[in-house]
């Protein structure tokens, strides 16, 4: 029988619609969790959503984009309407950058880096507390990446969001431990999912591009990550606060 350390509680996952969201939002529900699958595409978060269902979980769909704060208040009310409460949240929504120099990165796209990886997590955090305070504790935790810890020439948009999404982490998990909730962030490295595709090209050349990237010789899994978050949203994790958990196969280790 596995482990059932979400049993009765309400997990709203961001980003859920495929990859790492919706890997992990299965997770949570094979653990027990009520699982509200938020994307900003309806059918891929139904998607997500059908899938715990057809496994015998309970699933809730909402269409939200986290740019959007009165969406993402809607969605969080969509979620106790449903569920009556909330306990943990995994705020995953986010973009990534054309590689180009800082020089040739527009206006545009950094607006749009800092819009979803950035402020959508500020958004999510900010509506997320309440509830969390209201349950009487919880976990929340945010992605940042590999590229929150170091930098990477041909990414300084993406870098910037993911350092952002840290010191925000680090700052509230400062301000709402007293009350039970606990705020932790997630760093992958380059993990197996259509980002990787874009970042490195399709196709052999591509995997290995990736695979050369960890000292392990291989991208992530998905599941990887996943196990990683749902540990700091557990009891297991209970005097781990204001983290940034590195999970990256020792890419940034050097």
């Amino acid at each position: 029988m596995p482990q059932q350390r979400f049993t009765d509680q309400v997990a709203f996952v961001t980003g859920a619609g495929g990859g790492i969201g919706r890997t992990t939002a299965l997770a949570f529900a094979a653990e027990g969790a009520r699982v509200v699958a938020v994307d900003r595409h309806a059918d891929a978060a139904a998607g997500t959503a059908r899938m715990v269902t057809a496994a015998g979980g309970d699933a809730l769909a909402v269409t939200c984009d986290v740019t959007d704060e009165d969406q993402v208040r809607a969605a969080l009310a969509a979620t106790t309407a449903a569920f009556g409460r909330l306990d943990v949240a995994f705020n995953n929504a986010g973009v990534d950058q054309s590689r180009t120099t800082l020089e040739e990165l527009t206006a545009e796209e950094w607006a749009r880096l800092i819009a979803v990886d950035l402020t959508g997590v500020y958004h999510c955090i900010k509506h997320q507390v309440p509830l969390l305070r209201a349950a009487g504790g919880g976990a929340i935790v945010s992605t940042s990446s590999g590229a929150g810890v170091i930098g990477i020439a041909g990414q300084a948009g993406y870098a910037a969001a993911k350092w952002g999404v840290i010191g925000l982490t680090k700052s509230v998990a400062l301000e709402v431990a007293g009350d039970g909730i606990r705020v932790n962030a997630v760093c992958p490295g380059v993990i197996d999912t259509p980002m990787m595709g874009r970042a490195f090209g399709e196709g052999r050349q591509g995997q290995d591009a990736a695979a050369a990237q960890s000292p392990l010789q291989r991208p992530g899994r998905p599941e990887e990550i996943a196990s990683a978050v749902l540990w700091l949203c557990s009891a297991d994790a209970a005097f781990t606060v204001g983290t940034a958990l590195v999970v990256d196969g020792g890419q940034t280790v050097g």
